[in-house]
This record gives C-alpha cells, structure tokens and sequence, in this order.
C-alpha cells in the first residue's frame, strides 16, 4: 500500500513539475513590436516617439523572396531604405527617398570612381523595389555622409545612414506619412497581422501626427535580413519642462495593447516599450506608478528574475542617461497611469529579491530569451 502511495505521489510531483515547467515555457518570435520614446533634455530639447515592427522572416514582413536574397548575397550592399523623413540626404528638399547603401570599395580612390562603383551596384536594383512599393523614383545623386546627422534623424545604426556611408539616392514626390504608411503597410505587413491589432494599431494613428515621418529598412545579415517599419514623430522644444512623464502621451493613446499575434504562446519579449532620458545634469527616477521588477546583473546588464511579471527595468536609474524597458509579462496591455513616473525625487520603487533554486532553470531560459532579443534592440542598447 505504501509503495502505491509513494508511486502516485511520484506521477502527481512529476505532472506539477512538468505543467510548472510548460507554463513557464518562454518563446521568442521573430516578429517584434517596439515602442520608444527619447527625452533629449541635453541638445535638442526634443521628444521623439516611435513604433517599429520589425521581423527577420518575410513571411511577417513580405518582400520577394528573390529581392531579398539578392540584395543578401550581393555582398556589397549595407542598407535599403524608403523613407519620407525630411532632407534625407543634403540637397534634397520636400520629397521621399529611396537610398541603397553600399560598401566602398578600397580601390575607388575618387568621387567619380566611388560614384560609378555605387550605381552599378543600385541600378541593378532600384527597378524591382520601385515594382514592389509601386514608386517611380528617379535618380538624384551619389552620396557620402561625412557625419551622423542623419543617423541621428532617422533613429537608424550607422550602418543605415553613419559616417562614411555611401548612399545612391533615388528621390520621389513627398507623400504624407498617414497614405504612406497605409500603403507600405499593407504591402509589408500580411493582413492576419494587421487584423491582430496591437502595436500596428497604435503605429497607424501615430501617422496621422502632423510631424510623423516613416522609415523602412532592409538591412542584410549574414544568412536573413532584418526588416523594420518605423513611424515617428517629434515633440520639438518640450523636453526641458517635463518632469512628469507619461510616456503614452507621445504615442497618442491612453492604452498600448500587444498584438493577438502572440496570443498562442508566452512571448513576454516581442513587445516591449523602451525609454530614453538625456540631461545635461544628474536625475533619477521615483514616483514610479506600475512595478520595477526584482533584477540580477549578468555581463554588466540588469536581467529580471521573473519575466511572468510586468513592469520596468531601469539601467541605469540615476545619472545623465537613463534608460527603461517594460515589459509586459502575462498581461495583453498596458495603460497610461501604469507607465507614468517622475524625474527626481526620492519614492523609487525598487524591490531586491533573493533567488530561489526552484526558478534557475526559468532565469536560464530568461538569458536566453533577452540574449536573443537584443539583436533586435541594438540601436537601444548603443
């Protein structure tokens, strides 16, 4: 009787154990939607918002098959870009662009050799992705960006638009950002997404802003590309006089919903809303509404023990750059007074946890998860 008792209460440990495990399981998409916001309180006094969907599959984000790998295995090419943000490139004045980016080559010693290298390499291109976003874009120039400047513009790493990046530049009417987001969206994004709501939903009204501008970018990398649409806009001259900050204020909503894309499993990291702060002087955060989650260091970064949960993770939380991720844990959404916090003060809401043996394995799988959800965030990382 007894070894029956003992056998039952195996099997009964085992099932806990293993649906502990199952309803722990973390999975990590390849389709991503990010909200930023960036306070810029040391040069520009500008608030800058933003929604990016991003994938590295073209079956979430569709472009040919045939054009993305070609653009892939050219070897030469570095980004391509449509986009309606001001001045894209210098010299060009109210129209879009579309820029392909490619590497120098070492033995192009002048302008003109740089410039014949470049469009060589562009025109074999500019055909088919005028076919796919039904534009007619007409060559302008060859340009090599001695700056930043518009790296800093568009919100994009340097290998889009940094320093030293050689760009030919197609130019076409300016369209405002609403019809243009709504077509180039509907062309990217398959309808089973669009249908889902989300963070898609939010990019689509944030369009409608009079200063929103939109960004798409092909970025090759090694054997898949990285795609990313991204609507922005700024707040310009504000930063200097907030304190108080809501961060939902700038993406027009008063509530953030994830997408129902991920509503068939636990992606606690495919949605998450990042914030900036830049001050030219020290500050911190306090009055912090929602949660900040019980954190571990590990290489230097804070990681949160549980990721089941919802809530902020500030690194740092004091000093001249401070940076935050919610992130959304089990919840499908998140309102306005959720996100709300101060600047200075000294109510910061931080709790420190010991670690429990029995949720390692859960941690493990976290690392993991963020590890891989990093590459997406490097612009933010940097």
């Amino acid at each position: 009787m007894q070894k029956k008792i003992i056998f039952f209460a195996m099997i009964a440990l085992i099932w806990i154990s293993t649906n502990y495990a199952y309803s722990q399981e973390i999975s990590l998409s390849t389709f991503q939607e990010i909200a930023q916001i960036i306070i810029d309180k040391r040069i520009t006094q500008n608030v800058t918002s933003s929604i990016t969907l991003q994938s590295t599959s073209i079956q979430e984000i569709k472009i040919p098959v045939e054009l993305e790998q070609r653009i892939r295995e050219n070897g030469n090419i570095s980004a391509v870009i449509i986009t309606n943000q001001d001045k894209c490139v210098l010299g060009v004045m109210d129209e879009s662009c579309i820029l392909i980016n490619v590497k120098r080559n070492p033995a192009d010693t002048n302008f003109l050799k740089i410039q014949n290298s470049t469009l060589k390499i562009s025109e074999q291109f500019i055909d088919e992705i005028n076919d796919m976003f039904d534009t007619n874009a007409k060559l302008h120039s060859t340009f090599i960006r001695p700056s930043d400047e518009t790296n800093i513009a568009l919100q994009t790493s340097g290998v889009i638009s940094g320093k030293g990046t050689i760009s030919a530049v197609y130019t076409m009417p300016m369209e405002d950002t609403s019809s243009m987001y709504e077509k180039i969206s509907a062309i990217l994004i398959p309808k089973t997404i669009r249908d889902l709501g989300g963070f898609y939903d939010t990019a689509r009204n944030l369009s409608g802003e009079e200063n929103a501008k939109m960004t798409f970018s092909i970025i090759p990398s090694g054997s898949k590309s990285l795609l990313q649409l991204r609507v922005s806009t700024t707040y310009s001259g504000i930063a200097s006089s907030i304190d108080k900050i809501n961060p939902l204020e700038f993406l027009k909503t008063d509530e953030l919903k994830r997408s129902e894309y991920f509503s068939t499993g636990f992606y606690p990291l495919n949605s998450i809303v990042q914030i900036a702060i830049l001050s030219s002087k020290n500050t911190n955060i306090s009055d912090v509404r929602g949660d900040i989650l019980p954190t571990q260091i590990i290489d230097n970064e804070k990681i949160p023990t549980d990721i089941t949960k919802n809530g902020w993770v500030f690194d740092p939380e004091e000093g001249q750059t401070i940076q935050g991720k919610y992130i959304f844990g089990k919840e499908t959404s998140v309102d306005s007074n959720e996100l709300k916090f101060s600047l200075g003060g000294e109510n910061l809401k931080a709790e420190k946890q010991e670690i429990d043996e029995s949720i390692l394995a859960v941690i493990i799988i976290t690392i993991v998860a963020i590890a891989a959800a990093m590459f997406y965030l490097k612009g933010y990382k940097k």
